[in-house]
């Protein structure tokens, strides 16, 4: 059955799936979104979900529906912007991760409170430019009341499972992995879990006023550990595989909570709202516009078209 490709509501929370989390059981299918911005299409149709309560939630697959796109090939810009244009405030992202402490085994999941890039520039990481500038803080990258959510709802993972907080992700350009020396060097300088695919996806989230936290899903040891044996592929699958089975658990719990009427702020971006606005230091006569038309897009309330 054909899904609609409208939708009337706003939609104030979004998932975006990582490797191993292309889609989203237990909710209701409502509707089927082509959106198209000026950062071209998204790496997935927006999939628009209602949750048992009735709250509607917006899903994208970062790597795509056939998991087809590189980390560095990801449209990341198309995603956010999508989001962004129908509602989207509050972004819980999924990322599987590779451990760099031994106390963060296969199947934790991790909440992450700080970034390393290790990225090579190679990859689109802001709205702001083509005739605008601007300049968003970052000190803290992820949003640290989601955070504590995702944290209460710890109960829901089964198989021992742990969620750990206050953690540092390195974020490595791949697809290739690290080195042995690589690895060491990054616990060296305090990471914790290592990934390709939180940057620039948090950066521009940040940029587009809407609150970001990731869920890691551990699947095996980075290589730091000169006595273990390479990782193999059949083992990280099987972790894998737990860890989407954990992570469809935790979703439904984290849904429920965060629909709470104490939470309306979240999901409403309050602590972001006009963080974008105040960021731009291009003086409006000299926007171009192009430019215009793009910020128009995006925050159609502060940069309305003439």
């Amino acid at each position: 059955m054909s899904l609609p490709d409208t939708y009337d509501g706003t939609v104030g929370l979004a998932i975006i799936g990582g490797t191993g989390i292309s889609r989203l059981d237990g909710f209701k299918t409502v509707a089927s979104l082509t959106i198209t911005t000026p950062w071209g299409t998204p790496s997935s149709p927006v999939v628009i979900l209602e949750a048992p309560s009735g709250a509607p939630v917006a899903f994208i697959a970062r790597h795509g529906v056939n998991h087809q796109y590189t980390p560095s090939e990801v449209p990341a810009r198309a995603n956010i912007a999508a989001l962004r244009s129908i509602g989207v405030r509050a972004i819980i992202a999924f990322s599987a991760v590779g451990s760099l402490r031994e106390e963060i085994p296969p199947r934790d999941f991790v909440v992450p409170s700080q970034i390393i890039d290790r990225t090579k520039g190679v990859r689109p990481a802001t709205f702001f430019e083509g005739g605008v500038v601007g300049h968003v803080g970052f000190s803290d990258p992820f949003d640290a009341q989601i955070g504590r959510i995702i944290k209460s709802c710890e109960g829901a993972l089964v198989g021992g499972s742990k969620i750990h907080e206050g953690k540092t992700l390195v974020c490595m350009e791949g697809p290739q992995f690290s080195t042995r020396a690589e690895s060491k060097l990054y616990r060296a300088w305090g990471g914790d879990i290592i990934n390709m695919s939180v940057l620039p996806e948090s950066k521009l989230a940040r940029e587009a006023e809407i609150a970001y936290a990731m869920i890691c899903m551990a699947t095996d040891y980075d290589c730091f550990r000169d006595d273990a044996p390479p990782v193999n592929v059949p083992e990280v699958l099987a972790h894998m595989k737990a860890n989407a089975t954990n992570a469809q658990h935790l979703v439904g719990h984290l849904l429920e909570e965060l629909v709470k009427e104490e939470h309306v702020d979240v999901l409403a971006g309050a602590t972001l709202k006009e963080s974008a606005k105040w960021a731009i230091t291009t003086s409006p006569a000299g926007i171009s516009p192009e430019a215009k038309q793009r910020l128009n897009f995006l925050f159609p309330d502060y940069f309305p078209l003439d």
